[in-house]
């Protein structure tokens, strides 16, 4: 999935170019809400608040149909309520912190879909993020628990005003972001981030 990923990343840099030449291309501003959680045994089901911040391409290739690639740093925070499935191994028998604080940079490349008109527009998309910092006191001798990079879906809807634009985009994780060794948990389990994060922005 990253060699396909990397692989969009690399026609979205020649298409940007196509597009400048031919004056589609507009650049913004963006930030808001970012609602998280760890989808995985252990972890509060319930979503917690943090922020999101980023810019944005938007890439018109034919009448209502383009690309926006974005550059985002969120910030989620889970909640350990079962630290069970953390104790069975002598390696995780202290919990020094049951609410790791995780820091995402993201890039997604989204398809922008008209939905009747050009100012409302669906997205959808991939999108790869890489784990910018972590407690590493989140397991006893600052255990790293989290993976470094996440490999996520994306759907959601795009509106854009004159200058202003709103957004709201669900953010299904379908990597396993768990760096826990079978070995090393008496049930292992899979981690998977999930987001809701609802943006304001300026389009430029």
């Amino acid at each position: 999935m990253k060699k396909l990923f990397f692989a969009l990343a690399v026609i979205t840099c020649a298409t940007v170019s196509t597009a400048s030449a031919q004056k589609l291309l507009r650049f913004g501003i963006k930030g808001g809400a970012n609602l998280g959680k760890i989808d995985g045994t252990g972890y509060d089901e319930s979503f917690k608040l943090g922020y999101h911040l980023g810019g944005f391409a938007q890439i018109n290739l034919v009448k209502g149909f383009g690309i926006q690639p974005e550059l985002v740093f969120s910030t989620s925070k889970a909640e350990v309520k079962n630290t069970a499935e953390f104790e069975a191994d002598n390696e995780f028998q202290n919990l020094k912190d049951n609410k790791p604080n995780l820091n995402y940079l993201s890039i997604p490349v989204l398809a922008n879909i008209d939905l009747g008109s050009p100012r409302f527009k669906l997205q959808v998309g991939p999108q790869f993020s890489i784990l910018t910092s972590k407690k590493k006191s989140v397991f006893e001798e600052g255990k790293e628990a989290f993976k470094s990079g996440d490999f996520s879906a994306v759907g959601g809807l795009w509106l854009q005003l004159p200058i202003i634009n709103i957004s709201a985009r669900y953010i299904i994780g379908l990597s396993n972001v768990s760096d826990v060794s079978a070995s090393n948990a008496v049930n292992p389990d899979t981690w998977k981030n999930q987001a809701i994060q609802l943006g304001v922005g300026v389009t430029l």
